[in-house]
């Protein structure tokens, strides 16, 4: 609970944070030329609100005056102004711009006004509609830069993996072994393990790899797809990882076995396994088998297995004295073994053992940036993480692309199980540049969409009617709600061990 809680606190703050500057864009050239906003919302408020500066109270409280604004036909005055509220539903916000077709479907009269969006030159018009957007972006790079400013770029650099990678079968046939270290292919070197080292390899001709101390190309396709590539179990490659044990959980099965930190798990069920790689789809197997049962009895014949353990050298005094050989036992100072373990899993089929990590192995690369030299490096980043993004859209279109797509729930799991303030930041610039891009796109309903029709009216001279801007309205808002609700479904059948 607490873990869930914390994430949803990271999320409600970073989308809350994207909104109100996404919004506060379309606001800001709204009132560089003097368009009136009549409502400026965090989330949405169906039948009622948490807080309006509407409200009596609080226009007590801050003591505001309202704009004296002309709003009638003769020219005279009357004290309107911006209601500037929070919303109870966090699916988004909203700036209710005066004169404009949008989502908050206002009804437009027949006299029209200086200060309404509709009566505003069209370049006006789009850069009021750009506003959002460029915010976004331009938001993402600024924390890019400062992240980078803050605690650098640390990775891991593929070519220091001395002990390569694991490879799944596919990627075997294709010419890779096992501990082969990646080097980069066609498309340039490698830097560290990522998206975007998938990205490449299913683009690329050729791959390098350092294979017994050589250099040795491998031939591929230049047209793998990446999501087979990230989907498959075991997955194309993976860093190699000794099944080495760094410590064992109080309690737990493990613990019981006498199993101890440096001791190596050599097979599980009857399968060899040479890596935590091979350790965790062994498992991944056992667990298919297990959500295949019915019965408590059935369940316990799963969870009831064999491990065959490599034990490290340690003191006589701690070891059995029946696993020791009888002859001069008493001048053996210290023992390494196998040994043949029965064990019962429990229901998640942990061991009860905590595998050492890629950080024991080897030593991270890490660059630091001055405040200057943060910005060219935060820019770059961004822009590839765009490119990455945008490149990725194309399996979209594919069963298995709807199928990976992934609502409130599938985002708020992104974040970390802890605070973290340096994740929280990368997150929430990945998100700044998703929104960004997802409402430039030439939906209605979308700022895209409304860039789109405002770019035709300036090429064409022609205004569309606002009988079409209505229709394309509700028409691209339901595209969104259908895709809103495709990807939550998406989350609820995952939680439900249906996907």
């Amino acid at each position: 609970m607490e873990i869930f809680l914390i994430r949803t606190l990271q999320f409600l703050l970073s989308i809350s944070l994207l909104v109100l500057l996404h919004e506060g864009g379309h606001f800001f050239f709204a009132k560089l030329f003097k368009v009136r906003v009549s409502r400026f919302y965090m989330f949405f408020h169906p039948k009622f609100h948490i807080v309006s500066t509407y409200d009596p109270w609080v226009r007590r409280l801050l003591r505001l005056k309202p704009e004296k604004v002309p709003v009638k036909d003769d020219g005279s005055k009357e004290y309107v102004g911006t209601e500037y509220g929070i919303g109870w539903l966090p699916l988004g916000g909203y700036c209710a711009i005066d004169g404009m077709i949008d989502e908050t479907n206002q009804k437009l009269s027949e006299t029209t006004h200086p200060w309404e969006f509709r009566t505003k030159p069209v370049w006006q018009r789009l850069l009021i509609m750009v506003g959002g957007v460029l915010v976004n972006f331009l938001l993402a790079l600024f924390i890019y830069s400062m992240v980078l400013f803050t605690w650098g770029d640390q990775y891991f650099k593929v070519s220091d993996m001395t002990m390569g990678m694991k490879f799944n079968e596919a990627a075997k046939e294709l010419g890779f072994r096992d501990h082969d270290v990646l080097l980069g292919t066609d498309q340039g070197d490698f830097k560290d393990f990522s998206a975007d080292l998938f990205r490449d390899l299913a683009v690329a001709k050729e791959a390098r790899v350092l294979r017994d101390g050589q250099v040795v190309g491998i031939a591929l396709p230049g047209d793998l797809n990446l999501l087979d590539m990230l989907k498959s179990e075991p997955t194309f490659c993976r860093p190699f990882v000794p099944a080495v044990i760094d410590s064992v959980m109080a309690g737990s099965e493990a613990a019981r076995l006498g199993l101890a930190a440096g001791d190596t798990l050599k097979a599980i069920g009857g399968k060899e396994v040479d890596s935590w790689n091979e350790f965790t789809y062994q498992v991944g197997v056992l667990s298919d088998i297990l959500a295949a049962t019915k019965t408590h009895e059935d369940s316990l014949q799963v969870r009831t297995t064999q491990i065959v353990v490599a034990r490290a050298a340690r003191p006589l005094e701690v070891v059995p004295v029946a696993a020791v050989p009888a002859t001069d036992s008493s001048l053996v100072a210290s023992v390494a073994r196998y040994d043949t373990l029965d064990v019962v899993l429990d229901e998640q089929l942990r061991l009860g053992v905590i595998q050492r990590s890629i950080f024991d192995y080897y030593e991270p690369t890490k660059v630091e940036y001055g405040f200057w030299e943060s910005f060219p490096a935060g820019v770059g980043y961004g822009i590839n993480v765009l490119r990455g993004y945008v490149g990725d859209l194309k399996y979209l279109f594919s069963a298995d692309g709807a199928k990976s797509l992934g609502g409130f729930g599938a985002i708020g799991s992104l974040f970390p199980p802890m605070w973290d303030w340096h994740t929280f930041w990368l997150m929430t610039a990945f998100l700044s540049i998703i929104l960004a891009f997802m409402n430039i796109l030439p939906i209605p309903a979308l700022d895209g969409g409304h860039i789109l029709f405002l770019m035709y009216e300036a090429i064409t001279g022609r205004k569309p009617s606002d009988k079409f801007m209505v229709v394309a309205e509700y028409v691209g808002f339901g595209l969104v709600i259908l895709l809103m609700v495709v990807a939550n479904l998406n989350d609820l059948l995952r939680w439900l061990g249906y996907m």
